[in-house]
């Protein structure tokens, strides 16, 4: 899996915002990939009505709701960006962009995020009558990727996420609806939680992922649940995520991934480093000591998947 990037997502201009550019710039000389301006994929999961009020809004910036900045390149840096997740889901590589995109829904923006890059990836391949894993390590719950697909049988949201947490839900007993019921898969890790209970979530619910038998596996890749994080109290180390991609590696054949969260730069290009050695089959490039969770936080942790394993019983073999 090999890195996708574009200079122009730095021109995405957030100011002092947590998502800004300096998430990037941290990468040291990445190689600039030709990457196509192409709004035609935008209308896959997004009304007309709102991508018109995103490309206004963009000039001459502001704030398209509480969390979200524009300035006037951002509408062409979002286009690139779905764009870069789209060329990731026909080569397999992983697409280092901003904005984010997993709390975007079609009508309207949400925690930083303009376009829903890896739904509007995923929904192109499900047209081409794939099945996809979309497989959601960002310590946010992805609010938009998980309503847009809550009542299909074609695609499996499985998220790992710190509840309660912005935006809010992702609880054990969302498990979708309609043709979609047992078809998403939420994991709410207690605050605090560390690499041993975030490791444990991943191997428990992986058989329900193989069942699934996807085409695909889409990467919702965030790592804003790393411990020096600035937005969130979990505790995984970057470790983990060289692990998460040892397990996917493992798993599964045909992938790709696009950035969403993560908001230490001192940490963020390190944690993506060792995910993609994971996942390449690479040694780790780097290292900290792993966490373990408190005993309350073990106990909690219990409790909701267990809670979840009943839920899902009904759909899965467990």
């Amino acid at each position: 899996m090999d890195i996708i990037y574009n200079d122009v997502f730095l021109q995405h201009d957030t100011g002092m915002h947590p998502e800004n550019k300096k998430r990037l710039e941290a990468f040291n000389e990445i190689p600039q990939t030709e990457i196509p301006h192409s709004e035609d994929y935008l209308e896959i999961v997004h009304t007309k009505e709102y991508i018109q009020r995103v490309k206004d809004s963009c000039n001459p910036g502001g704030h398209l709701d509480q969390d979200t900045v524009v300035s006037p390149r951002s509408f062409e840096a979002a286009v690139k960006a779905v764009n870069a997740t789209v060329m990731a889901s026909e080569s397999g590589d992983f697409a280092l962009v901003r904005p984010p995109g997993h709390h975007a829904y079609p009508s309207h923006s949400s925690g930083f995020c303009l376009f829903n890059n890896v739904a509007i990836a995923t929904q192109k391949l499900v047209n081409e009558n794939q099945k996809v894993l979309i497989f959601d390590f960002d310590g946010h719950l992805g609010d938009g990727t998980s309503k847009i697909f809550n009542s299909t049988d074609k695609v499996m949201y499985w998220s790992l996420h710190q509840y309660p947490a912005f935006p809010g839900g992702g609880n054990a007993d969302e498990i979708g609806e309609g043709n979609g019921n047992g078809f998403t898969i939420n994991v709410p890790l207690p605050s605090t939680g560390g690499d041993d209970i975030y490791l444990e979530a991943v191997k428990r619910f992986m058989p329900i992922a193989l069942q699934f038998d996807p085409d695909v596996v889409a990467i919702s890749a965030g790592f804003d649940s790393h411990q020096y994080d600035l937005l969130l109290d979990l505790r995984l180390t970057m470790n983990a995520y060289y692990e998460t991609g040892k397990i996917l590696r493992d798993n599964f054949k045909r992938m790709f991934a696009t950035l969403e969260g993560g908001y230490n730069v001192e940490i963020l290009h390190k944690c993506v480093t060792n995910f993609l050695n994971g996942i390449n089959g690479e040694k780790m490039t780097y290292e900290e000591r792993g966490t373990d969770s408190r005993i309350m936080t073990i106990d909690e942790f219990e409790h909701r998947m267990d809670a979840l394993d009943r839920n899902l019983k009904p759909y899965w073999n467990i």
